[in-house]
Parts: C-alpha cells; sequence; structure tokens
C-alpha cells in the first residue's frame, strides 16, 4: 500500500506526466468520478443536486504554484466571479483556495491582497478556506491566515494531521476562535516531518479532532475532512456521548467518495458538507486524491471496465 501509494504522489510532482496524461480519453473518463468537470457550470450544477439532498459545498478552482502576477490576478477573478455565480444561485457554499495559486511563490504581499479581495467579495455570510499545502508552506500560510483572521471573521484554514508538528500548530489557533478543517494530508513528505504509517496518522488524526471538539474558544469551527467511516463513528460515538449538538461538528468530503455516507450524515442531521473541484489543471490533484486512498485506484478501474 505504501508502494502504491508513493507512486501515486512521484505521479503528482511528473511536470511529463502532468503534460501528457490528461490527453488520453480514458484518463479523462476515470477522473469525473472525482469531479463533475471542468467548467464553473458544472461544479455549480452538481451542487444544486447535493443541495437537494440537505448537503452543502464548497468550491475549489483546481491550479496551484503560479509563477505570474497576472495569472494569480487571473485566479483571484475567477473566484470573485464564483462567488457572484453561489449567490445567484442561493446555494449554501463556500470556497477554499490555496495561496500558490493566489501568488504565493511570486510575491507574499501580492498573495495577501489577492486572498483578502476574495474574503471581502464572499461576506461575512461564507467562509473562505485557505488549503493547506506540502510543508514548506505551512508556515507562509499560517501566517497569512492569522495576519487575515485578525480582520475578517469568515476566513478557515486547513491542518494535516500526518504532520508532526499539527498538535503545535492547532492548540496555538484554538485561542483565536479558528475555523479549522483537519485532513490527515496528501504530498509526499519526509519521515521526519510526517508520520510514515496509515495508522500513526489515524490516531493522530482522531486525537487532533477530539481537541478540535474539546476547544471551549468561542467561534472555533471544527470541520472533519475525512472519508473514513470508522473515524467518522469514532467522532460520533463521541459527540453523543459528550452530548454535542450536531450542528457543532461538520464532516466533510470530496466529491464522488463515499456518497451514500454524506447523505446518511446529512439525512441524520450532521452538517454533511461536499468540496467540488473543478477546472482543467486536475492531474495532480487526482494523483494525490488516489495516494490518499489507493483503493480508490481499483474502484475507478474497475468501474472503467465495467463500461
Amino acid at each position: 500500500m505504501g508502494l502504491t501509494r508513493n507512486l501515486f504522489l512521484a505521479a503528482s510532482e511528473s511536470q511529463w506526466l502532468r503534460e501528457r496524461a490528461p490527453r488520453y480519453r480514458f484518463v479523462r473518463r476515470a477522473v469525473r468520478r472525482f469531479m463533475p468537470g471542468e467548467t464553473l457550470t458544472e461544479a455549480l450544477r452538481a451542487a444544486q443536486a447535493l443541495k437537494e439532498k440537505s448537503i452543502s459545498t464548497i468550491f475549489t478552482y483546481l491550479g496551484e504554484n503560479v509563477a505570474e502576477a497576472s495569472e494569480a490576478e487571473r485566479v483571484t477573478r475567477h473566484y470573485i466571479e464564483t462567488l457572484g455565480r453561489i449567490r445567484e444561485a442561493q446555494l449554501d457554499a463556500e470556497l477554499s483556495v490555496k495561496l500558490t495559486e493566489l501568488g504565493l511563490d511570486v510575491d507574499q504581499e501580492l498573495c495577501y491582497r489577492n486572498l483578502v479581495r476574495i474574503i471581502e467579495s464572499a461576506r461575512e455570510q461564507r467562509c473562505v478556506w485557505i488549503d493547506m499545502e506540502s510543508s514548506s508552506y505551512v508556515d507562509r500560510t499560517l501566517d497569512l491566515y492569522r495576519r487575515a483572521q485578525t480582520s475578517f471573521p469568515n476566513v478557515g484554514v486547513c491542518l494535516q494531521a500526518y504532520l508532526y508538528r499539527t498538535e503545535n500548530d492547532l492548540d496555538s489557533l484554538l485561542p483565536l476562535g479558528a475555523a479549522i478543517r483537519l485532513v490527515k494530508g496528501a504530498y509526499k513528505e519526509p519521515a521526519d516531518r510526517a508520520f510514515p504509517q496509515k495508522q500513526d496518522v489515524d490516531e493522530n488524526y482522531f486525537s487532533l479532532g477530539l481537541r478540535l471538539l474539546r476547544a471551549k474558544s468561542a467561534g472555533v469551527r471544527a470541520a472533519l475532512g475525512t472519508h473514513d467511516r470508522r473515524l467518522i463513528q469514532r467522532f460520533i460515538d463521541y459527540a453523543e456521548s459528550q452530548n454535542l449538538p450536531r450542528d457543532r461538528i461538520e464532516f466533510q468530503m470530496l466529491y464522488g467518495i463515499q456518497r451514500a455516507e454524506q447523505v446518511r450524515l446529512a439525512h441524520e442531521g450532521w452538517r454533511s458538507v461536499v468540496l467540488i473541484s473543478y477546472g482543467n489543471y486536475w492531474f495532480p490533484w487526482y494523483m494525490r486524491r488516489l495516494a490518499e486512498r489507493p483503493a480508490n485506484a481499483w474502484f475507478v478501474a474497475r468501474s472503467l471496465i465495467s463500461r
């Protein structure tokens, strides 16, 4: 399983594959399992269908590591347009952005200005989530999050449970009343930065999730980003044992994964949220999704063979 994961992560970093693999029809067909399409219109249509099942959504426009200020400006304008389309459709939807997509590799101040423009356009009713990238970006990401959070209540950040440092990061953010999405992590990291074994990541995730749910600071928003049904049930059991209100906890999942579980959680009154990814820069993202759970690759293979 570890070898398979490493192969997918290596593929996600290959420029050669990124340029060539999307040309093949079977690859493009396979990715449809995890995204409704490349366009915003397709993403909005999928969100509308989920709304009818009482499932909220988060939109993320795929891309990362832009190298030009003009490209960061284009992405920023796209997100502002997306917010307008969300309001027109009256969707219960938010955004999730990568800072390298907004120009972090170009200039940190440029990136922050673009982030603020998006947050202001979202208004207080919608949260703008800052996605977490590889470990080399954690400090800069958290610095910009803390800076934005002092002025804007509608901004959240993602933390990755496979990093050793995350426990300290979480403890530093909770007193601020932070909105935190906890995920396991999907980048290739050295063993001195991240837990190498899945079982250790799972246990650290549960431990961090409990710290998040137990937080006493006003304004803390606990978002658990996992498809692991065993972990989900452990959190539900804890919440029920502590008589936590069901709106205190939300489960965030990716489009196309654990669909029945998404519906079940919503039906039972938990906040169920689906992250919808779209755009044409999907190959690295797709490889990381397969690396998170290599069993997904076999599911995709079976679905392709059966057609």
